[in-house]
């Protein structure tokens, strides 16, 4: 059967930074199958996410809109139904769509365009995780990140998150096999996402094991005292707990080797996969994107997890690999909400309708050479913010700004590790008034504030009724149909055997 429109496999994860793929994984890594895809693959050198959180990061991700389009604001905020996803898009034009793994949606609505879905999620769906604006500095301690993810680093051949991403890879590795049939004649499009390498920072020994030789155990940059953090820095920190728990050297560093190590436990996963689309004969027709919704600082600066602007948190590794893409890196910053709209124009699927207000933008035409000169949009207002933090990633340039906090402006082309804040140096005046002028026409903070407090209240009022009485989970539970699997009596043998087997004649 031939196909004109490409097959489309999207793997996602979960907190990988992305200044570990300067160029796809750095040199030093165990990556072997992800270095043989980033070998094949367009690489963005500069992609951030929307939002440095799980749930608005991939909302947006999946929509091309920015958390205060989605009103994904937070990990407990609903992500509504009449917001189109690239799985709509797909699906719409004649696509098969599957998701094997974690979106994080959180509503009622589990698929968001999906036709199936092969696994439950692994956090909740409900309103439960709401955090609440009208107490500043409140930590809700059963949810919260909390240092302990650092503190209790090591090994285990098993965890939650193993258990899960275990399930998910066989999951999609047995859809592949299902859709190399041919038995259903559309096109594919099949959506994996891990929850590795997000903390807690535990990894199987055969992965650990891998760095205990690690040159990059210890963070570039070491940690600051308290007073001398930027202030969204010192309220992530509070909401972490972070008095609570006396972490050395050695916390910090089983904890990046446990994360390198999951890296490579994902490679795995990774190169089953890949594997199996080389064994069916279904590579040179399937658009291949690796992706994570974002980062984690890993201990640099002595800053865990993400939730804030700085590189290790909000920049992520996007690698495509495609027909029409050519190999090659890009540097210009891009985003991961750009993903959306460039896996429409691979598939030859209009988004027309909605295109004046989706936030992202097509990447093919930068494989060939075009240049981008629109800036990279991010925004913050979950845990451990007061009021909405918003930033402006554009050529050498990052710009933060709250209203709660003096601006921030980094050049991130001399100054990687984000250390010197040059707001208030006179010689780039004009640069900073050109990205005020920018979020001044983005952005109304004051109103971006009201919308995420409305919509916080509105959920704890919601959460607290639907938790008395008999309560409805809105999680997704997967559907087996036993008895539309392998052999049963209304079947046919003999046509089974036949369809079931590829290749055939061999």
């Amino acid at each position: 059967m031939t196909q004109s429109k490409p097959n489309i496999l999207i793997i996602m994860v979960d907190q990988l930074n992305g200044t570990l793929f300067p160029d796809g994984p750095v040199d030093w890594l165990h990556t072997p199958h992800l270095k043989s895809l980033a070998a094949k693959s367009t690489r963005f050198q500069n992609a951030y996410t929307a939002s440095p959180l799980c749930a608005p990061g991939r909302a947006s991700f999946m929509s091309g809109l920015l958390p205060s389009r989605t009103r994904v604001y937070d990990n407990a905020a609903e992500f509504a139904s009449d917001i189109p996803t690239y799985a709509h898009h797909l699906r719409r034009c004649g696509y098969y769509t599957c998701l094997s793994g974690k979106m994080h949606f959180v509503g009622p609505d589990q698929l968001h365009g999906f036709e199936e879905r092969l696994t439950t999620d692994i956090y909740p769906a409900d309103f439960g995780w709401t955090p609440d604006y009208r107490k500043p500095g409140e930590r809700i301690n059963w949810w919260y990140h909390n240092m302990g993810s650092v503190k209790g680093a090591g090994v285990a051949e098993i965890t939650n998150q193993m258990e899960y991403d275990d399930e998910v890879a066989n999951f999609a590795e047995q859809k592949l096999y299902q859709l190399s049939r041919g038995l259903d004649e559309r096109p594919w499009s099949l959506t994996v996402s891990f929850t590795h390498p997000h903390d807690p920072y535990v990894a199987r020994k055969k992965f650990w094991d891998l760095y205990n030789d690690c040159d990059h155990l210890e963070p570039v940059e070491a940690a600051y005292n308290y007073e001398d953090y930027d202030a969204h820095s010192k309220r992530i920190m509070l909401a972490n707990d972070y008095t609570a728990f006396d972490i050395g050297i050695d916390d910090v560093r089983r904890s990046r080797q446990a994360y390198f190590a999951n890296i490579s436990y994902l490679d795995e996963k990774i190169g089953q996969l890949m594997q199996v689309l080389e064994d069916t004969r279904q590579t040179d027709n399937t658009v291949v994107v690796f992706v994570s919704d974002h980062g984690d600082m890993i201990g640099e600066k002595g800053l865990w997890f993400k939730m804030n602007f700085l590189e290790g948190s909000s920049r992520v590794p996007l690698m495509i690999c495609a027909p029409g893409m050519a190999p090659g890196l890009i540097q210009t910053p891009v985003s991961n909400i750009d993903v959306t709209p460039t896996i429409a124009q691979l598939a030859g699927v209009s988004i027309e309708e909605v295109q004046p207000w989706v936030d992202g933008m097509s990447l093919v035409g930068m494989a060939a050479g075009e240049q981008r000169e629109a800036p990279v949009h991010m925004e913050y207002a979950a845990e451990g913010s007061y009021a909405p933090v918003v930033s402006i990633r554009q050529g050498a340039w990052k710009y933060n700004r709250c209203n709660l906090d003096p601006e921030q402006l980094f050049n991130v082309d001399d100054d990687p590790h984000e250390t010197e804040n040059l707001a208030q140096r006179e010689e780039h005046k004009a640069v900073l008034q050109q990205f005020r002028d920018q979020a001044d026409a983005r952005w109304d903070l004051d109103a971006f504030d009201n919308q995420v407090r409305e919509s916080q209240a509105r959920r704890w009022v919601v959460y607290e009724a639907l938790r008395n009485g008999d309560y409805y989970p809105w999680e997704f539970q997967p559907l087996q149909k036993a008895s539309e699997r392998y052999m049963r009596n209304h079947m046919d043998l003999n046509v089974l055997e036949e369809n079931q087997r590829f290749p055939r004649g061999e």
